[in-house]
């Protein structure tokens, strides 16, 4: 089995289509005002968002987008006018990661973690 489609709610998708452009996403779909997919530059994943009426008030899903150099990523995003909610944190766990808001408030964490994503020292053999 491979995960290779997530699909997010968003109240304006041209908004939330700017947004993910801007973060770096190849749009390959485009139907608006209802729907839109983009394939993530590195891998085979594709990436859409679909319009709803409401959102749900617990967003749960964390949108996590793999980055080799975090730093540089963070100051492109920055020059772009993207805000962050946090710095950039190393965590416990070995991946270092930043978290920001989509416009619909979808969470998302953009880190690095290398090997340690797949094989971090406690992985179950």
């Amino acid at each position: 089995m491979n995960l290779n489609q997530i699909t997010i709610p968003s109240l304006d998708v041209e908004t939330a289509t700017e947004f993910y452009k801007k973060l770096g996403l190849q749009l390959i779909v485009e139907a608006m005002p209802s729907y839109v997919r983009f394939l993530c530059l590195e891998g085979d994943t594709t990436f859409s968002i679909h319009k709803v009426e409401s959102l749900s008030k617990n967003h749960q899903t964390i949108i996590y987008f793999e980055v080799d150099n975090l730093i540089e990523t963070v100051n492109s995003l920055k020059q772009k006018g993207i805000e962050f909610d946090s710095e950039v944190v190393e965590q416990s766990w070995l991946w270092t990661e930043i978290k920001l808001k989509d416009p619909d408030q979808n969470p998302i964490i953009i880190y690095t973690a290398c090997e340690n994503r797949k094989n971090p020292p406690w992985r179950i053999n």
